[in-house]
């Protein structure tokens, strides 16, 4: 990680600062099919990627690329509209810079929310996990060279990378709601190809419950700047036991996600009332 990373976080961050003149308390990461989450936002400003210096434009299906600033619950929250990945050919420096800068814009807490395949024999297309752990099968690293400590340490501890407490709540506020939750381990492959059948089998054999192809880049680089995280997926597709596979296009994983949106919004609404 060089200096011109650092500089380039600093660039984004002021530029950011010229229009929001607050500190958020909260960053939010909207996944694949979750983008509706923003009108539940009373909206300040809508901030284009394509205005915002070291911003690259987010390519997929489903993710709007813009930043969202506004009041929800009683607390400032900043929502990434559109995140980043590894597969659209953005190295992990850039996936992970929205993340850097909203540590220097003041955020403390990050949620995140992500569409998944289940790889447990109980997950069914539709349901919802929160993650509490994870197996990065990546190869690349968004740590990876020399490190600056003004962003963390060299050797980041990756206990309790989930917060525990936030966890928590989360379950609480989906019994409340009548809202199955499952806790997760998510496995994490760098895509743009879904699965083989084997390697659907291999991470079950590993431990991984859920699986999908962002993410853990975003929550290395939180442990490494303390932020506290939390991630609800929507399991999109059953991909265990194999006699269950079939065939799935984006589409279809974008059409699950936002089926169960709503579930998601209230846990992560409520639980910014909470925190």
């Amino acid at each position: 990680m060089t200096v011109s990373y650092y500089n380039q976080i600093v660039e984004s961050t002021k530029y950011i600062k010229s229009i929001i003149k607050d500190k958020p308390d909260i960053a939010i990461v909207l996944g694949t099919g979750l983008g509706n989450f923003t009108d539940q936002i009373e909206v300040k400003h809508i901030i284009p990627y394509s205005v915002i210096p070291n911003f690259p434009p987010a390519t997929v299906k489903g993710h709007a690329g813009q930043l969202v600033y506004g009041e929800l619950n009683g607390k400032k929250v900043i929502a990434q509209n559109g995140r980043y990945h590894y597969y659209e050919g953005y190295n992990m420096q850039e996936v992970t810079l929205p993340i850097r800068v909203f540590k220097f814009l003041g955020v403390s807490y990050l949620l995140i929310a992500s569409a998944t395949g289940g790889i447990h024999e109980d997950y069914e297309a539709g349901d919802i996990t929160v993650v509490n752990d994870h197996i990065n099968l990546h190869y690349n690293n968004p740590l990876l060279g020399p490190n600056d400590d003004r962003l963390g340490p060299r050797f980041p501890d990756m206990t309790d990378a989930y917060n525990p407490k936030l966890i928590e709540l989360c379950h609480e506020i989906a019994q409340e709601n009548k809202i199955n939750l499952h806790n997760s381990v998510y496995g994490g492959l760098p895509g743009p190809n879904l699965e083989t059948k084997a390697e659907y089998n291999y991470l079950h054999i590993i431990g991984a419950t859920v699986v999908g192809m962002s993410t853990i880049p975003e929550i290395l680089v939180a442990r490494h700047m303390e932020l506290s995280s939390c991630v609800l997926t929507a399991v999109t597709n059953k991909c265990f036991p194999i006699s269950a596979i079939r065939k799935v296009t984006h589409q279809e994983v974008i059409d699950v996600a936002q089926q169960v949106e709503q579930k998601i919004s209230t846990i992560v609404s409520k639980l910014i009332m909470r925190i």
